[in-house]
């Protein structure tokens, strides 16, 4: 609790600071809002020329885009600082994290907070209760608890992802990470349903990268939704996968940071 404790005033401090500068703070919100109508506008031109792609109808893919959205959102919001890995590492600065007794990793996560985490989160939340309101979805208790489960495990998924791809800048070394750059970009294809896409990249997506643990697979078990549906109720099995995974090649990572010399 102490740790998790200091993880929050850490994200609140850097909150602050990122709000004080609110020009940057409302563009960037803006920007976000705007990045995603424009994937909000290709779904609406789709649709306006087909009823169903693969069985899939308007509002069931929204729902699956909305969630992406909201992981992306909370990714933004709780991971941010992985980014700056590489830079971290390329500099030396790891040197006075590891002085800290507080955890290393979760000083990485909680060094910086993404400005346009709040244009993710909100427009996701809009979308997500947007679907919802158009689907006729029943609300039983079961699946309820259902949802309860499926949400904060799909945004772990993402943020463990992200976790994970920079934490490669430790064997790369590189002030930059455009490996993790390029693993995002490829995790934005789920942002539609997995089934339009071929057997390869749809077994990828599921299983070596699991983006379709974040959107598709948690929208098909809530919705009871294809053949596949019973895959998205393993999602909280996976998003601790995915927990332990992070933690575990960042920790393998450290063990090969050697300072920046001289």
């Amino acid at each position: 609790m102490h740790t998790l404790r200091v993880y929050r005033r850490c994200l609140g401090a850097h909150l602050r600071a990122t709000l004080e500068y609110q020009a940057d703070f409302w563009i960037l919100v803006v920007a976000a809002v705007l990045t995603q109508g424009a994937g909000l506008l290709l779904i609406a031109t789709i649709f306006a020329r087909v009823p169903r792609i693969h069985g899939w109808g308007v509002w069931e893919v929204v729902l699956i885009f909305g969630m992406m959205v909201l992981a992306q959102g909370a990714s933004e919001l709780l991971a941010e600082g992985t980014w700056g890995l590489a830079g971290l590492i390329n500099r030396g600065e790891l040197d006075r994290m590891l002085l800290r007794p507080y955890p290393c990793l979760l000083q990485v996560c909680s060094s910086r907070v993404g400005m346009n985490a709040f244009g993710n989160l909100t427009v996701g939340g809009g979308l997500l209760g947007t679907a919802l309101a158009h689907l006729d979805v029943a609300w039983t208790p079961g699946r309820v608890a259902l949802a309860a489960v499926l949400l904060p495990s799909a945004l772990l998924i993402k943020v463990s992802l992200t976790v994970v791809a920079n934490s490669t800048s430790f064997w790369l070394r590189g002030a930059i990470n455009t490996f993790a750059a390029g693993l995002d970009q490829l995790g934005e294809l789920t942002k539609y349903p997995l089934s339009i896409y071929s057997v390869g990249l749809q077994a990828v997506l599921a299983t070596a990268l699991p983006f379709a643990f974040i959107g598709f697979f948690p929208v098909s078990a809530f919705l009871g939704h294809g053949r596949l549906a019973w895959v998205g109720l393993l999602t909280p099995v996976v998003a601790a996968w995915c927990v332990l995974l992070a933690v575990a090649v960042f920790r393998r990572g450290l063990r090969r940071y050697e300072s920046a010399g001289n």
